[in-house]
């Protein structure tokens, strides 16, 4: 019975020692100044030389790789029939996985062998990658030989040191001195072969195959001596001599299952152990030329070795806890899956999920293998299983449709329409017939049902030759006007939900796109299957990270994230920011709602963060590392940050500059919220336009403390006009200064002194005149007009103001209030003539539906009436309506105060994150 080593050459020169190495493309040509140069004892076979003058062209015709007949310990001969002893297969076998990360170093590997040691498994087969950056070091020798840089040789020094000094930390004895006369063989052996690549300047991909590949050989060489030292019997497998596969392109090759089995069993008649050490990536063609499985090779190889031994589970070790929902790098929150089918699984590898390359479940599928991801790193994880799930899975059905999220960056979508294409056989091929041509690869495909248009994704490197290809094929039907464009549209992303429930579960579709809308981004292409094992879209580039996470935590309650930028952090924004930061804390836990402040602005100072301001100390951040303020780049601050979907500017403000932005800040997709009256009683243009922006699009605009601070005025009047009520009159005490002044004017107290006693206290503005002129009341009858649907402006409404007609000219407040007491006797009279009626006087905002109008007036109340039992700065509002006709609506409660105000503006931003996905 004779095995072999690996494929083999022996050349030699005239009169030269024979060199015994591995591999050699087929032919090579090498141009050299002197013919001795080949005096290096590296010598080609069959060499032709021809010479003159001072050179000479020598012609190299290299064989291909051949098995030879010769008997040696670690291959199996194609030639010479053995005694053979089939392998065991079934569950009894274990497959093992372990990549470079995992045997990187020296206790890494002990690691592994610990874990191997540990399974319980009656036998384990076990596939080992090239120790962590070594494969790429291997490479980097070919590239470097190739471009003839003599610094391979140093190079290959660094890829021999890092061998050795792990296997001496590893090895003793008889193991070490083997291992290392191994290595030293496989490190002459590649330094003669680097040099026949540095001479030729080329290396076939056969050759660049055969040099990559011994990273595994090591790996897996130096595992099992470690764990034969435990004492358990182990032994190594060289998989080029087992695994035989068929090159189908540069970048994929097919198993062949028939002969892999047969080549098993008669490697397995000669090394006969319970727990096998095989090399991943590396494979031989039918021709016995070594190659490897191209990307991802090692999981390939265990998947393949799992499928040939029929075992019970192939676990693939890394360094994460398992498949997650989310790229975690772009979405914090994203979760580790417990299960996933196959074809799950297989549609997140292509959208470029970091799971397996889809060809991994290909030959596990056929034998129903489950595959389990683990981390070495933290043993206590359970990991993700990828199996077929029983169809009545019970837990399965309650699970979210939707199992995880991914994206491709980097794309272009080409667009070919035209009324041309309608009904015309063969258009489709011609299109992609192009694409072929050139090589690209079509990522999504997107038509029309009216074969008008016709729309794929390419990777943008690959998009101008595809859109070259595809005008000059179609130059006549252009010209013809059968198509009317071809277009480009570049800098595009795809985002793919995949879940295998989603076709039996309605409305996925529906919550998919509702959310991206909600973080305003709009979808340029769809592509769905019948299957709905994935729903996919094109979107921005810049909106990938955005969409991803919107889309993620509309489907699994993770954080609903607001970007927010605080404007004017005066007593109302400053007293927010407090509250905000005392909830924070509960709003995470209790309610998955996330609000980072990423601004706040004053008129002349602004204080801007990445990553949220924190808010115990943003009055001593602001004064130590605020900026001048600016407005646009406050603004792109809060909305520009890609890795929150959504953005909120909340104007704590009565600027109505500020206001004059909300039309665009809306339509930029920044939702707002605000106190300030100033743009809902504005012109009424400008009004209407902002609603109607309001109406059309998914960002929403929130002013419920514009009229009742704290109170749900607002919200109270859409309920009943969305609920089909109608609106007569809404009648009410709407301002806590003048609700003040008027409850405490009584007895014999005068009005200036009570105004004073206000001003005091902080009830008023600085200037009383402007809680006195009733223009604040004005525009607060205004917003509920229009509310109610009116078409009011400020300057419709007659206004009762009580500030004497003399002092409205009083150069400071100061003025105003020292001649204020002159003219106590005018609302003193008023005052007196109602009490004399048993009424009281109180300041009112009315907005009478009926005749289309509204007033702000100094109206007397019986005594018995609810206007009449207020008490300090209360407010109160009455709605009759249609359904409220005897007995008025009437919402009664604090309304004015920083605390009252600033909680309705916290009341709207918990409102806008129910909205955008918060749980309710």
């Amino acid at each position: 019975m004779a095995a072999t080593l690996k494929p083999s050459l022996t050349v030699s020169p005239p009169n030269a020692n024979p060199i015994r190495f591995g591999c050699f493309p087929p032919q090579c040509f090498v141009r050299v100044s002197k013919p001795h140069c080949l005096r290096r004892r590296l010598v080609l076979p069959r060499v032709r030389q021809t010479t003159g003058g001072g050179g000479g062209l020598i012609r190299c015709e290299l064989p291909d790789f051949h098995l030879s007949a010769t008997a040696t310990t670690t291959g199996v001969s194609t030639e010479n029939s053995v005694d053979q002893v089939q392998i065991p297969k079934g569950e009894m076998w274990s497959v093992h996985k372990f990549g470079g990360t995992c045997v990187g170093n020296s206790q890494r590997i002990r690691n592994v062998a610990e874990v191997i040691i540990n399974d319980n498994c009656e036998r384990k087969l076990v596939v080992v990658s090239a120790m962590s950056k070594v494969t790429d070091m291997m490479y980097d020798l070919i590239r470097k030989a190739q471009s003839r840089d003599d610094s391979y040789l140093s190079a290959l020094e660094a890829v021999l040191e890092k061998h050795r000094l792990t296997a001496r930390d590893l090895l003793d004895g008889d193991d070490l001195a083997s291992f290392l006369s191994h290595l030293h063989n496989d490190i002459s052996n590649l330094k003669a072969m680097l040099r026949a690549i540095y001479i030729a300047g080329h290396a076939s991909e056969s050759f660049s195959d055969f040099v990559a590949g011994h990273g595994e050989l090591w790996s897996a060489q130096m595992l099992s001596y470690v764990v034969r030292k435990t004492g358990l019997e182990c032994k190594w497998m060289d998989t080029r001599d087992v695994l035989i596969v068929n090159p189908t392109s540069s970048n994929q090759v097919d198993p062949d299952f028939g002969e892999s089995e047969k080549r098993l069993d008669k490697w397995f008649s000669l090394h006969p152990s319970k727990i096998i050490i095989a090399t991943g990536f590396i494979a031989s063609t039918p021709q016995n030329i070594p190659t490897t499985l191209k990307r991802d090779g090692s999981d390939f190889s265990a998947a393949i070795m799992g499928a040939l031994l029929r075992a019970r589970q192939v676990t693939i070790w890394t360094d994460v806890d398992g498949v997650y929902s989310a790229d975690p790098r772009k979405v914090n929150e994203a979760v580790i899956l417990q299960t996933l089918s196959y074809q799950e699984a297989w549609e997140m590898s292509y959208f470029g999920a970091n799971v397996l390359h889809p060809r991994t479940i290909i030959p596990v599928m056929r034998y129903n293998i489950p595959i389990v991801i683990r981390n070495i790193f933290n043993l206590s994880a359970p990991g993700t299983i990828i199996c077929q799930p029983p169809e009545d899975d019970y837990d399965l059905k309650l699970t979210t449709p939707v199992k995880g999220f991914a994206t491709i960056d980097n794309l272009a979508l080409i667009n070919v329409e035209g009324t041309g294409m309608a009904g015309v056989p063969g258009t489709a091929s011609d299109i992609f017939g192009c694409v072929k041509d050139v090589g690209a690869n079509v990522i999504m495909i997107s038509q029309a049902s009216s074969e008008h248009s016709v729309c794929f994704a390419v990777p943008e490197k690959e998009v101008k030759a595809v859109s070259e290809a595809l005008r000059s094929r179609f130059s006549e039907a252009l010209q013809a006007g059968r198509l009317s464009q071809i277009e480009v549209i570049p800098n595009c992303s795809i985002l793919a939900a995949v879940g295998q429930k989603m076709a039996s579960t309605p409305g996925v579709s529906c919550t998919l796109f509702s959310a991206l809308a909600k973080a305003n981004i709009n979808v340029r292409a769809i592509s769905q299957g019948c299957s709905e094992y994935n729903v996919t879209v094109v979107i921005k580039r810049e909106d990938s990270v955005k969409a991803l996470r919107a889309v993620h935590s509309r489907f699994f309650l993770s954080r609903t994230t607001l970007a927010m930028g605080i404007i004017g952090p005066g007593l109302i924004g400053s007293t927010l920011l407090d509250q905000l930061r005392d909830q924070a804390g509960v709003l995470k836990q209790e309610f998955n709602i996330d609000l980072r402040v990423l601004g706040i602005t004053g008129s002349k100072t602004m204080l801007l963060s990445d990553i949220g301001i924190d808010l115990s100390r943003w009055r001593e951040l602001l004064n130590e590392k605020g900026t001048e303020a600016n407005l646009d780049k406050f603004t792109q601050q809060v909305h520009g940050n890609h890795f929150i979907p959504n953005s909120v500017l909340v104007d704590c403000t009565a600027d109505s500059v500020i206001a004059s932005n909300y039309y665009d800040w809306l339509r930029k997709g920044i939702h707002v919220i605000t106190p300030n009256k100033k743009a809902n009683s504005g012109p009424l243009d400008q009004y209407l336009k902002l609603r109607d922006l309001q109406r059309k699009s998914y960002t929403h605009y929130f002013y419920e403390a514009t009229v009742g601070a704290g109170l749900p005025i607002i919200s109270t009047l859409r309920g009943l006009l969305e609920t089909g009520d109608k609106i007569l009159r809404i009648e009410g005490i709407c301002s806590g200064t003048l609700s003040y002044l008027f409850n405490n004017f009584v007895g014999d107290r005068s009005f200036s002194e009570v105004v004073a006693e206000a001003k005091n206290a902080g009830f008023t503005e600085p200037d009383p005149r402007d809680d006195l002129s009733g223009t604040d009341v004005a525009r607060k009858v205004i917003i509920l007009a229009r509310e109610s649907g009116l078409k009011l402006d400020l300057a419709d409404l007659p206004i009762r103001s009580l500030v004497p007609e003399p002092l409205k000219g009083c150069a400071s407040a100061e003025e105003f209030m020292e001649k204020l007491p002159l003219y106590d006797g005018d609302l003193a009279k008023e005052r007196l003539d109602a009490e004399n009626s048993g009424e009281v006087l109180r300041y009112v905002g009315v907005v009478d539906a009926i005749n289309q109008k509204g007033t702000v007036e100094l109206r007397r109340y019986k005594k018995e009436h609810p206007f009449a039992q207020l008490a300090g700065s209360d407010n109160i509002i009455a709605f009759t309506t249609t359904r409220y006709k005897d007995h008025p609506l009437i919402v009664r409660g604090p309304g004015a105060g920083a605390q009252v105000t600033a909680g309705g503006i916290f009341s709207d931003i918990l409102r806008l994150a129910s909205y955008l996905g918060a749980p309710s």
